[in-house]
């Protein structure tokens, strides 16, 4: 168990509020709403938790090419970068993939 670092809990913030504002579109998960939760209250992460967030960057690096996905470009923040931040963001991902090996 590990508890997610400060710019992991900041990034699932972000994306709990844009959840809240109905940003993430039509296909967000219960996954990633749990997720986000879960790391934006700072609880505890399984290693197993931590595997499956290496895993859904893995997956996912694609998005960040995607519109919407950078600050300042149109359409932000779009569905992708919500579910990114739900996973951590960046931040996320560098710990995942640190804890997770």
């Amino acid at each position: 168990m590990a508890i997610p670092p400060k710019g992991v809990q900041e990034a699932a913030q972000r994306a709990v509020r844009w959840i809240e504002e109905g940003r993430a579109g039509q296909g967000f998960t219960d996954t990633g709403r749990d997720r986000a939760h879960q790391l934006a209250e700072g609880q505890d992460v399984s290693d197993d938790d931590l595997r499956r967030m290496k895993a859904y960057f893995a997956r996912h690096a694609v998005d960040r090419d995607a519109e919407g996905f950078a600050h300042g470009s149109a359409g932000f923040p779009s569905p992708g970068r919500v579910a990114w931040d739900a996973w951590g963001g960046d931040p996320g991902r560098r710990w995942a993939e640190r804890e997770a090996d």
